[in-house]
């Protein structure tokens, strides 16, 4: 049973913007969570950005799709400097291997159980 806590980004109204990192770590961690915390505040302010979902599997691959209003907003993200950081030190340090995927939704719907 899955927590109702646990909630998917809700469906926006199209067309909005989506990135999908999917990434393979290193074994190096170091200094990972705090800058891992430090970009979540950093995205939370852009006024574009819609929200994200994350996941990762037991073999060690990770998904995130980062949802944004519109391309401006997620460049904005991109060319940030204190993310630009964050991407050289991953290139660096934290990621074996890893893609980014962007694309423009143009449908976007969803379903939530009514368990009143």
């Amino acid at each position: 049973m899955v927590a109702m806590s646990i909630q998917p980004v809700p469906p926006y109204e199209p067309p909005y913007v989506m990135a999908v990192f999917t990434g393979v770590r290193t074994c190096d961690d170091t200094g990972y969570a705090e800058t891992s915390t430090r970009m979540n505040e950093i995205v939370r302010a852009n006024p574009g950005f819609l929200g994200y979902e994350s996941a990762g599997t037991p073999g060690g691959l990770g998904i995130t799709v980062a949802y944004f209003r519109d391309h401006d907003s997620l460049t904005a993200w991109r060319d940030d400097p204190e993310h630009q950081a964050a991407m050289k030190q991953g290139r660096t340090h934290w990621y074996e291997s890893y893609s980014l995927h962007v694309a423009t939704v143009e449908r976007s719907h969803g379903f939530v159980r009514d368990n009143g």
